[in-house]
């Protein structure tokens, strides 16, 4: 029996701008299909790294997502324009992330008190590669330099962004938690709703436009896979698998509308899902190291917040890197928590298809998550060719058929940032 604990918060929006679809319905095709977004990185300037393999946004066009939300006032769709037409590709991203989840919600048709709207940013040094292009021409000449430079390299910009284009007023910030920033900036959105602060807030996991030097940084810390290690970009990515030999760089952003229940019920709002409890919990270090105990603690904590056993989830979307440490830390720590479940609970990983996309991964997969429990189906395990274990429920290449009742979602953190989700189908 489910017991839902504070505040009810219910899922009302959702829109998302990524590798293997540009909104929902190309999204949950991709899903489906099990469709890799993952290929050469092309169009970088820079010295020759030892990464070329990403899923990158390709043949992104802001003023083409514009025109793709014919319900939305052209009010707002020339406000969009206005405030982000110059802007630096991650904030034009959130934007159409954001303006697809607005759609989706009805937002645009209620009549909405601005201080009660809240948004959240989730990710942090945003303007990587847009700086990194600047720099040759600063170098030469130091007043080449845009005056908007001084306001787009904050991370609170996007903040600004989305509160003019939205006419918010409530609360707004930025969090950052590193490859659980998505997680984390969910968790803030329902903890400000059960306090009564916000009825409505809006969460965009915001693009991780990594410059060469992020890329090869990571490269160099043994997180993220190399060069020729594979024969095809679309096999790298490989969480769970015997052959996993690091993450591939991902890019996407999503964005996740919630709202009181209370609130939704009272505006007659569709409600996808919700969200019954989540956990955030630190290891206590500064490393990159994964931790069992910190991972399994962040899963019960959803747990016991949410008032569900274990043994009633039926499907977790794992965090998968493919990184070889992480994915087997994460197979103990599930282990730990859902014992003689683990046989009955479908999980799989979305990065094996869309890359991990870092700062936006926990709003992407939860996104994920909500698609495939209305579809009543569960997206294949790319690549999972031979499994590190036999006792969890992988899915296979294909995608299965089955109802979903509950979820959990799970992001963890350089830093040991460890997060858990846990939310209800609300067909």
């Amino acid at each position: 029996m489910v017991k839902e604990s504070g505040k009810k918060v219910a899922v009302v929006g959702m829109g998302i701008v990524s590798s293997i679809g540009g909104n929902i319905s190309s999204f949950t095709r991709s899903l489906k299909n099990g469709t890799s977004g993952i290929t050469r990185l092309a169009g970088r300037e820079g010295p020759e790294l030892s990464v070329d393999i990403g899923a990158e946004i390709n043949g992104f066009s802001f003023n083409d997502g514009l025109a793709s939300y014919p319900d939305l006032p052209e009010e707002l769709l020339q406000k969009a324009k206005s405030c982000a037409r110059r802007s630096p590709f991650p904030v034009q991203a959130s934007v159409l992330s954001a303006l697809e989840a607005w759609q989706d919600s009805r937002m645009f048709s209620q009549k909405n008190d601005p201080e009660r709207l809240g948004v959240i940013v989730a990710g942090e040094s945003t303007t990587q590669n847009y700086r990194y292009g600047l720099h040759a021409g600063f170098a030469t000449d130091p007043e080449y330099l845009s005056p908007r430079y001084a306001l787009q390299f904050l991370d609170s910009h996007q903040v600004g962004v989305l509160s003019e284009i939205f006419n918010i007023e409530g609360e707004g910030f930025v969090v950052g938690g590193a490859s659980a920033s998505g997680n984390v900036g969910l968790i803030k959105a329902v903890q400000l709703i059960q306090s009564g602060f916000v009825d409505t807030c809006l969460v965009t996991g915001i693009v991780a436009d990594l410059s060469p030097i992020e890329l090869q940084g990571f490269v160099n810390i043994g997180a993220m896979v190399g060069k020729n290690k594979f024969q095809s970009p679309d096999q790298a990515s490989r969480p769970f698998d015997a052959e996993h030999a690091g993450f591939v760089y991902g890019q996407a952003s999503a964005c996740v509308i919630l709202q009181s229940c209370d609130v939704a019920e009272s505006k007659g709002a569709v409600i996808r899902s919700k969200v019954l409890g989540c956990a955030l919990k630190l290891d206590g270090v500064s490393t990159s190291e994964p931790n069992v105990a910190g991972e399994a603690a962040a899963m019960n904590r959803a747990l016991r917040r949410a008032g569900v056993s274990a043994h009633e989830i039926d499907y977790l979307n794992a965090h998968g890197s493919s990184s070889p440490l992480g994915d087997s830390t994460e197979v103990e720590a599930i282990k730990r928590v859902f014992k003689h479940h683990v046989s009955e609970l479908w999980v799989n990983s979305t990065k094996g298809l869309t890359g991990h996309c870092l700062y936006s991964a926990g709003v992407v997969e939860f996104i994920a998550s909500v698609l495939q429990m209305e579809g009543g189906f569960i997206h294949p395990n790319r690549n999972l060719d031979n499994p590190i274990d036999q006792d969890l429920r992988f899915s296979g290449a294909t995608f299965e058929r089955d109802n979903i009742e509950l979820a959990m979602s799970n992001s963890f953190g350089f830093g040991g940032i460890n997060s858990s989700i846990v939310f209800q189908n609300h067909r």
